[in-house]
């Protein structure tokens, strides 16, 4: 950070706290769409120190911070423009994407996730980078374990109803037994019910269009008896013959065992029949619809909750104990240099952003990370500031004990502002950028009791250009900042302009928000950007324009290029006098035309032409209220 006499510079009889330090407009190279030549141009200020009060109201001028450094592009003239992106935390409704994230962190914790294969990849520092990314390709898709696991449920479920219906046969054959309608000297085998494939259903009867389950037991019971009452072929044709006589045909058999199975045929809804030595299972007349048969199975998948499937009755023996349950621990403190942060910020940097380790140091992750110009407001009680205070934090992600992910973030009076999120790349597949994103939003939610002020929630700048910053608006419903009025947008109304024009000045738009059908023209001479999804797989939040910061050589632009002469409307000129401008020079704070009455001169014409740059570029009232620091 460029102190430039930060402590010494200020006024404390004037009660000022913010001390900035301006540094024109700059250019860069972009970092989003890689082009050739520095395309991509900024406003840039050197904060000393900045109140959270002032750093609100730059946000809201589309300002953000790299560590000390402030920064607004200058949307007009920049390659990718970059529109500060909201969203009010009462009004957050989860997508179906990051309802997975969380209950796929919540298994995780109960122990039920199976991720030991992805883990171990990761773990070894021999495995190859093809197969680490074949690991995390395995344990990012969401969506297809999703499925998977869907279909592993539903067969789990119907293995279960079949097993059920099976022991409900086995009793009856059991009770029928013991009254002696069956040997009591033969072991009979056991009964197994199938399910009815629709192919079948079409070769069978007409009624079989209900036909869900049959069971040919009554054939192996048959069977069964006469190959225990036969000894030799007197014996055999004498079986047959006694078979017949005591009604022990399969056809005899499955009729009284379908008349046996009256208790189940009540509770499950379904009509049991014989048919040909079949004991069939029906969804009745009234519950033929498919809402019927939902409700059928609905009422055997309860009955069926206690039978496991036969699969896992087999290897009941062989199953390990239940994995032991996990402790996730959420710590926000206040932003300071950590080394067991800095170690996981390193192996980030390293495995996920494929920086090398040299890059790597503790001064440039302090300056980017934990360096911080906002003045901490302790809590007042009062309702006015949260428990936690304002200012700049870390919020730690721990696992059993283990650092697995730091949010950087910023608490103004307005809302929680994401700056930046560093994970363990071991538990890349819990997805923790979009874990964390849904952790600060709830955060802002719980606070708002403390502070009422505290609403939203800023999730950095939103890249329509940038089809891997497009992300931040899943978080639904946001909104994005107008460039030239300062006003918020729906990025509802903004996404189509947008799909035309890179730069659109949304307030021209804001009509559109109070229900009027016709939009103005948006000019069709302009560069179509093709819309892709919503990066489904992205697992950092907002993070990626404050890295493109860290370490960049700046060159200033020349005063020819002011939108002034060019006549560009990349900042809304406002009413304002450069004479009310705070100066901070040797120690002391006054007002502009006070420094010129006190020098007895009309002053430089560089530095007013600064001074109406900066104005614009902060605001008439931030720069009444902010020193600019004289150098």
């Amino acid at each position: 950070m460029r102190s430039d006499g930060s402590s010494s510079s200020r006024n404390n009889s004037v009660g000022v706290e913010s001390v900035v330090v301006d540094c024109g407009r700059h250019k860069s190279s972009c970092g989003y769409c890689k082009s050739s030549g520095r395309t991509s141009i900024s406003h840039g200020l050197w904060a000393n120190s900045i109140t959270v009060h002032d750093y609100q109201d730059l946000l809201d001028r589309g300002w953000r911070r790299s560590g000390s450094f402030l920064y607004k592009p200058e949307m007009e003239r920049i390659c990718c423009p970059a529109y500060t992106i909201r969203l009010r935390a009462a009004d957050f409704v989860h997508s179906k994407e990051q309802l997975r994230v969380s209950r796929r962190l919540q298994r995780f914790l109960d122990g039920t996730l199976d991720i030991k294969k992805p883990i171990e990849l990761m773990k070894d520092p021999n495995t190859s980078k093809d197969s680490c990314n074949r690991a995390d390709n395995e344990v990012l898709n969401l969506s297809t374990e999703e499925s998977l696991t869907n279909n592993s449920e539903k067969k789990n479920e119907a293995e279960q109803i079949l097993h059920y219906l099976s022991d409900q046969i086995d009793n009856v054959v059991q009770t029928c037994v013991k009254s002696g309608v069956f040997p009591l000297d033969i072991q009979l085998p056991k009964a197994s019910a199938k399910k009815v494939l629709q192919a079948k259903k079409k070769l069978l009867v007409e009624e079989s269009e209900d036909l869900q389950y049959t069971s040919n037991i009554a054939f192996q019971i048959a069977a069964t008896i006469r190959r225990g009452q036969s000894c030799d072929n007197d014996q055999l044709r004498l079986s047959r013959h006694s078979a017949e006589q005591n009604e022990l045909s399969p056809k005899a058999i499955a009729e009284k065992l379908a008349s046996s199975l009256t208790q189940l045929a009540e509770t499950s809804g379904l009509l049991i029949k014989a048919c040909n030595g079949h004991i069939n299972f029906y969804s009745s007349n009234k519950q033929s619809s498919s809402d019927g048969n939902v409700q059928v199975k609905t009422v055997l998948v309860e009955a069926a909750a206690g039978y496991p499937s036969k699969k896992c009755c087999l290897k009941r023996s062989s199953e390990q104990p239940p994995a032991k349950k996990r402790r996730l621990e959420i710590r926000l403190k206040r932003s300071s240099f950590d080394p067991e942060e800095f170690a996981l910020y390193k192996k980030y940097q390293i495995k996920v952003h494929d920086d090398t380790p040299d890059c790597v140091t503790e001064s440039s992750y302090k300056r980017f990370l934990v360096d911080t110009p906002l003045v901490f407001v302790p809590p007042t009680g009062d309702g006015t500031v949260p428990p936690c205070g304002f200012g700049s934090f870390h919020q730690q992600y721990l696992i059993d004990g283990r650092l697995v992910a730091v949010g950087v973030i910023d608490i103004l009076p307005k809302c929680l502002s994401s700056k930046y999120l560093f994970w363990d790349p071991d538990f890349a597949f819990l997805s923790l950028g979009k874990y964390s994103a849904l952790q600060e939003i709830g955060w802002v939610r719980e606070n708002q009791i403390h502070c009422p002020s505290l609403e939203y929630y800023y999730l950095g700048y939103y890249i329509h250009s940038c089809s891997k910053m497009r992300y931040k608006a899943a978080y639904h419903p946001s909104e994005l900042l107008c460039p030239l009025q300062y006003q918020w947008i729906s990025f509802d109304i903004a996404r189509p302009l947008l799909d035309k024009k890179p730069y659109v000045v949304l307030s021209d738009f804001a009509n559109l928000q109070n229900g009027e059908l016709s939009p103005p023209d948006v000019s069709d001479n302009v560069k179509e950007v093709q819309y892709d999804d919503i990066h489904p797989d992205s697992n950092d939040p907002f993070m990626c324009e404050d890295e493109e910061m860290i370490d960049r050589e700046y060159e200033s632009l020349s005063d020819e290029s002011d939108a002034e002469s060019s006549g560009l409307r990349s900042v809304e000129i406002e009413d304002g006098d450069i004479g009310n401008i705070l100066i901070g020079l040797q120690g002391s704070c006054l007002r502009y035309k006070d420094l010129q009455l006190a020098f007895g001169s009309s002053g430089s014409c560089y530095l007013e032409t600064q001074l109406h740059r900066y104005m614009r570029v902060v605001g008439a009232k931030l720069s009444e209220r902010m020193v600019y620091l004289l150098r």
